[in-house]
């Protein structure tokens, strides 16, 4: 099967399993783990921050960020399909007692107008508006990148209402690369970021969260409550350092193989690519050829290619590194027959 579900579905490489085996551990709820040390060190000056937290997963990150920026009964600026939203089973109001403000987008960009009308006043009806809260790249979008200038521009309004960004950077790397951007200059407009270890750079497990020190020192906290305290972490801390030093030149030729792969689907099928395939996601609309999303995914499957739905008339593809370009012309071959 050529697999382009997600690039969460990534198998460690050979050298991450001997760096998972050697890896010197300890107790990292003590502070002990060198292995997570080192990677929460060299993770935040990637960055340009002053500290970072590794987590098991992003949505442990995200959630440990909303724990650590706001309280029970304040309230959220995101986008209306922003993953905090669609795919973290309401987290945000079971654990830190607030609730969304979701806004319209365009490829992850709501209106800055918009975020600034959506800003609480003072007033005793409303909730206080704790956070503004990005995703970068925009997976709903097509892994569609929010611009430096768009940063900026958020990033400002948000001083001038002493509100904090959080960016949810599960897909940053890619973000950067396809931008020319380094990750440092995006993270200049953020309070905090968020970055999944586990999809474009291919590590088995992990995220880091990144931000000032005093704000990580809550969101480790944080990340006790939710079940996070972790012990002999190197031995998962030890792919995800070997992915953020080695995996992000490569992100590259993910993009590329997606802009072939959307050429392709645009020239030898009905399927009507709807986004830009800025990084390496692309999505299809079926509406024209007549199926349904399900029925294609019964039709790619039984052609030895996954994928997924993200609605009943539109699929997802997404390249990452376990698809080589042979992969990718061995779809396109596929496609031609169909």
């Amino acid at each position: 099967m050529i697999d382009l579900r997600s690039d969460t579905v990534t198998k460690p490489s050979e050298q991450m399993r001997q760096l998972m085996a050697q890896a010197i551990v300890g107790d990292d709820v003590y502070g002990e783990d060198p292995t997570v040390n080192e990677l929460e060190t060299y993770g935040a000056q990637l960055f340009g921050k002053e500290a970072a937290l590794f987590v098991t997963s992003g949505t442990q990150g995200n959630q440990a960020a909303v724990l650590a920026h706001s309280r029970p009964g304040q309230e959220i600026i995101m986008d209306k399909d922003a993953h905090l939203f669609l795919y973290e089973g309401a987290a945000i109001a079971a654990f830190a007692g607030v609730q969304p403000r979701i806004l319209p987008h365009e490829f992850g960009k709501m209106k800055v107008d918009d975020i600034e009308e959506a800003i609480r006043a003072e007033d005793i009806h409303c909730p206080e508006t704790a956070l503004i809260w990005l995703e970068n790249s925009h997976n709903r979008s097509g892994g569609s990148v929010l611009p430096i200038a768009y940063l900026k521009e958020v990033y400002e309004l948000a001083q001038t209402y002493r509100i904090p960004v959080h960016m949810d950077g599960a897909r940053i790397f890619n973000a950067a690369v396809a931008t020319n951007t380094s990750v440092k200059e995006m993270a200049n407009y953020a309070d905090s970021i968020q970055f999944c270890l586990s999809k474009g750079l291919g590590a088995p497990v992990g995220s880091l969260l990144v931000g000032e020190k005093s704000f990580i020192d809550i969101a480790r906290k944080k990340r006790k409550m939710l079940g996070g305290g972790l012990r002999q972490a190197g031995v998962i801390a030890a792919p995800g350092l070997y992915a953020l030093k080695t995996g992000v030149t490569r992100l590259q030729e993910d993009h590329e193989n997606a802009k072939l792969l959307a050429s392709a689907l645009g020239e030898y099928t009905e399927l009507e690519i709807i986004n830009p395939v800025d990084t390496n996601i692309i999505l299809a609309d079926t509406t024209k050829s007549g199926k349904t999303s399900a029925e294609w995914l019964k039709l790619l499957k039984d052609n030895n290619i996954l994928a997924v739905s993200f609605s009943p008339t539109i699929l997802r593809f997404t390249t990452h590194v376990d698809i080589s370009k042979k992969n990718i012309d061995e779809v396109i071959t596929i496609l031609q027959k169909l």
